[in-house]
C-alpha cells in the first residue's frame, strides 16, 4: 500500500502548481490527448486537479471526470474547485489503486507524474488495463524518470504499447 505524502507537502506542492498552470496551462498538455466531449477521463493521482479541471472541460456535460488520489486533502480540493466552477462532471475518488470504476469504461487514462511513487506499479497499471476501453488512450508522463525507463515500466508487462510520443506526454493504447 503506498503512503500519502503529508499534508504539508500536498500544500507546497498545490501551491506550486498554480504557480506552473498560471504560465504553462494544463489545457496545452491535453491538447496532446485528444479528449472528446462526451469523453469519460480517469485523472489518477489527480493531486490538486489541474488536470481533473482541464478535461472536465474538454468532456463537457456530456462527459466525466473520474479525479482519484490517495491523499484527502487532493479529493477535498477537487471537490471544492469543481463546485467552486460549477463543474458536475468530475467525481473525486480517495483510493490507493482501485478504482472502483466497472471494466472498459475510461475513454482517457490520464497518468501523471505518479509512477516513481507506486510500491505497487503493477497493480495500479493492472486496474488502469482493465477500466480503459478497448480503444482507450493510457496518457503518460513522469518527470522523474527517463524516456527509456518510462516507455519500459509502461510497456514491460505487455498491458499497453507507445502509439504516439508527444511534446509533453506519451499516449499508449491498451494491448489484449
Amino acid at each position: 500500500m503506498d503512503k500519502p505524502m503529508t499534508d504539508f507537502d500536498f500544500k507546497a506542492m498545490s501551491c506550486f502548481f498554480r504557480f506552473r498552470d498560471f504560465f504553462q496551462p494544463r489545457k496545452k498538455v491535453l491538447a496532446e490527448v485528444n479528449i472528446e466531449p462526451g469523453f469519460n477521463v480517469l485523472d489518477y493521482g489527480c493531486g490538486p486537479g489541474s488536470y481533473a479541471v482541464a478535461a472536465a472541460k474538454l468532456v463537457g456535460e456530456t462527459g466525466m471526470v473520474y479525479a482519484l488520489d490517495i491523499h484527502p486533502l487532493a479529493v477535498k480540493r477537487v471537490q471544492k474547485t469543481a463546485a467552486r466552477k460549477g463543474l458536475a462532471n468530475i467525481e473525486a475518488i480517495l483510493s490507493d489503486c482501485a478504482t472502483g470504476l466497472p471494466d472498459e469504461s475510461i475513454d482517457v487514462v490520464l497518468f501523471y507524474d505518479t509512477l516513481h511513487k507506486l510500491n505497487e506499479p503493477d497493480k495500479v497499471l493492472t486496474e488502469l488495463h482493465r477500466v480503459l476501453k478497448p480503444d482507450g488512450i493510457f496518457s503518460f508522463s513522469d518527470h522523474h524518470l527517463k524516456e527509456n525507463e518510462m516507455i519500459s515500466r509502461i510497456t514491460g508487462k505487455g498491458l499497453f504499447q507507445l502509439s504516439r510520443k508527444g511534446e509533453k506526454i506519451y499516449n499508449f493504447a491498451k494491448v489484449g
